[in-house]
């Protein structure tokens, strides 16, 4: 039977070392989680602001007109097309990672949105999509009487 030292026993460094395996293993391409998986495209952010839900995505090199957004029921789906660059003298790539071709990109969202007033704009490369609270949806302050 072998003893093992505390001092050589460290159950934080070997959960840490664990947690930075696993991440290594997800974020392999041969692993795919689908939609929601790492390097999905477009990446997205996603976060609430305080008077709605906001969504970032990042969409360089495409144009605001290819970009279609749908919303149906609680589903906001993203789809467009990325055009193919082209070489720019004859000859071949010597490294081509950006992706080009169709794409779509559904976010599931929280109940609670007033999705009739959804906007979108459209900078810098970048498209942020506001859908704020519905008024039954947001905290309200309810005054306390004295009697």
């Amino acid at each position: 039977m072998a003893l093992i030292r505390w001092e050589q026993f460290d159950p934080v460094g070997s959960m840490l070392a664990l947690q930075e395996e696993l991440g290594r293993a997800l974020r392999n391409p041969a692993f795919n989680l689908g939609l929601s998986a790492y390097g999905a495209y477009p990446p997205i952010n996603l976060f609430d602001d305080g008077e709605g839900l906001v969504v970032m995505a990042e969409l360089p090199g495409v144009e605001p007109a290819s970009v279609n957004l749908v919303v149906q029921r609680n589903t906001l789906t993203l789809t467009g097309s990325r055009p193919r660059d082209e070489a720019k003298e004859p000859g071949a790539f010597h490294r081509r990672e950006r992706e080009f071709g169709e794409y779509s990109r559904s976010i599931q969202l929280p109940e609670g949105l007033d999705l009739e007033k959804t906007s979108a704009r459209f900078e810098a490369g970048v498209l942020t999509v506001k859908i704020p609270k519905s008024p039954e949806a947001k905290p309200r302050q309810i005054a306390v009487e004295s009697a």
